[in-house]
């Protein structure tokens, strides 16, 4: 006769025939729920192998029993089909919290620090909105219902701008499909959330204002030091990281050669212009060569100082949205200043001197089309300013 099991909870009560399990009713152990071995004069009944599915049967119930216990899960006689029939199983050690920690230690591999840094941000983030609004994180809640929660907690508690919680939403649906691909569950609902980026001011030093950051006479060696590494990141449209990376063996006569950390490049070449190369010369045979090093965190402090001192103050207004709220502020230029526009600047200020954008986007190996064509938009908007001021004078 096939092997029959009786699950009863909360009030249900739920019978399954336990799959490939059969038994003679002399070998039924009623008190043991097993089968016993046969007799010597009888035949092999197939005692240990029908015995080790009973096994795995009732270790399978009881191990999703105590998935609900852990997770404060109610159960239903629904939910338990669903998850007692789901081939992948029930994995309790994996929870939301667990599994992103294993993602995050996984990805240093081969994911850039800054990105990683973004991770665990993210995840604190996650965490705070869990524990201020009481809404457990489990892979079977990231639903609709998550979504509508997490966006007005972050529009309406953390005041978070509209693309700043898509990077967010950008983290986590990545996470999930990481999670997915692994095993660790079967919600699709995530792939629904849409929290698109809204494209933002470019902040940038004109060649203007670049010039007179460059022979600014500064009093300090701190930010003679500092100016310097934002000014080749401007004559060279490297990244920060990769700046800080740099190592004399990456520097030739004419040219930088390295392997870029961001997007994985070998052997990335950047030409060097009589600028770049000043400034290198400056270092040579110091101990600073071939670029004085300097965290991030002082390093943004230190250049907005050395911008307001060289009076690149110009009022730059900004606009940010969070949700539909719009917020508009006007501040001087060097507030605005950090590692990262030095790359902007060398991108735009290329094209406004006439370089190919080809050429320009080889050199900053930039991958997206929309994120470059944002630069060309610009460059295009100050030749035809330029020309009409000249025209304008006849």
């Amino acid at each position: 006769m096939p092997v029959r099991a009786l699950i009863t909870f909360e009030g249900f009560r739920i019978r399954r025939v336990v799959q490939g399990a059969k038994s003679d009713g002399k070998h039924w152990n009623a008190k043991n729920e097993r089968i016993k071995p046969p007799l010597k004069s009888e035949a092999y009944n197939y005692h240990l192998e029908y015995n080790d599915k009973i096994e795995r049967f009732e270790q399978k119930a009881k191990e999703l029993f105590r998935f609900y216990h852990i997770h404060e899960i109610a159960p239903t006689k629904e939910d338990f089909q669903m998850r007692f029939d789901s081939d992948r199983g029930i994995n309790i050690s994996n929870d939301f919290v667990t599994c992103f920690d294993e993602f995050i230690e996984t990805g240093r591999l081969t994911k850039a620090e800054r990105t990683l840094k973004s991770y665990v941000t993210a995840l604190n983030v996650f965490k705070d909105f869990s524990f201020k609004e009481d809404y457990p994180l489990r892979f079977d809640t990231i639903n609709n219902e998550f979504f509508i929660k997490f966006q007005e907690f972050c529009f309406l508690v953390k005041k978070t701008k509209n693309n700043y919680f898509s990077r967010l939403i950008t983290t986590l649906k990545t996470f999930m499909r990481w999670a997915m691909e692994n095993g660790y569950h079967e919600n699709v609902t995530f792939l629904k959330f849409k929290a698109p980026e809204e494209e933002i001011e470019v902040i940038y030093l004109t060649l203007d204002e670049l010039m007179t950051l460059y022979n600014h006479d500064f009093k300090t060696e701190k930010l003679r030091r500092v100016r310097d590494f934002y000014c080749f990141g401007c004559f060279t449209g490297l990244r920060f990281s990769d700046l800080k990376n740099l190592r004399p063996s990456n520097i030739s006569e004419n040219e930088i050669k390295l392997n870029i950390q961001k997007t994985k490049t070998i052997d990335h070449r950047v030409p060097l212009n009589e600028y770049a190369k000043a400034i290198l010369v400056k270092y040579k045979d110091t101990i600073w060569e071939p670029l004085p090093l300097i965290s991030s965190q002082k390093f943004n402090k230190y250049i907005k100082e050395c911008c307001q001192i060289a009076k690149i103050d110009t009022p730059t207004s900004i606009t940010r949205y969070i949700g539909t709220r719009r917020l508009d502020k006007t501040v001087p230029k060097y507030e605005l200043i950090t590692s990262h526009t030095a790359r902007k600047t060398f991108v735009t200020n290329s094209l406004v001197l006439g370089m190919k954008e080809m050429v320009v986007r080889n050199i900053t190996g930039h991958k997206k089309e929309e994120t470059f064509r944002r630069y060309v938009k610009i460059a295009e908007s100050l030749k035809q300013e330029e020309m009409s001021k000249a025209w304008s004078k006849i």
